[in-house]
């Protein structure tokens, strides 16, 4: 994945375009597929159309919250942040500060590093 928890994305589709927040937790899609295995388990394959981030003050929605039973929840009208797909956001590099795509180098240590693809700067 190029993009990771805590890191800050720009929105540069939707509604929200134009915004920037830190990322909360990353979705990596995932799907079942149908029939089985010779050993009879179900294998689960990636599916990149729903890969999600969810990131803070983007995507905001209202959810209807009612009272369930003895826990103490939050109860009435709650404002949270809503997933947004990943081709729908892009790194903020944190050199240039600007919205940026994002590559890969090797080091000489053997460990891959992401790049920022407009000044070149480690971003890891």
């Amino acid at each position: 994945m190029k993009i990771r928890k805590g890191d800050t994305v720009e929105v540069i589709a939707g509604d929200d375009k134009g915004q920037r927040g830190t990322v909360h937790h990353v979705v990596q899609g995932t799907e079942k597929v149908r029939g089985h295995t010779p050993k009879g388990v179900r294998r689960v394959d990636a599916d990149h159309n729903r890969d999600r981030v969810v990131a803070s003050g983007i995507n905001l929605v209202k959810k209807h919250q009612r009272r369930t039973g003895d826990v103490k929840t939050q109860v009435g009208i709650i404002e949270r942040e809503a997933p947004v797909h990943l081709s729908n956001v892009a790194l903020v590099c944190p050199h240039c500060q600007k919205a940026t795509r994002v590559g890969y180098q090797m080091l000489e240590n053997g460990s891959k590093v992401r790049v920022c693809k407009r000044c070149h700067q480690t971003i890891d």
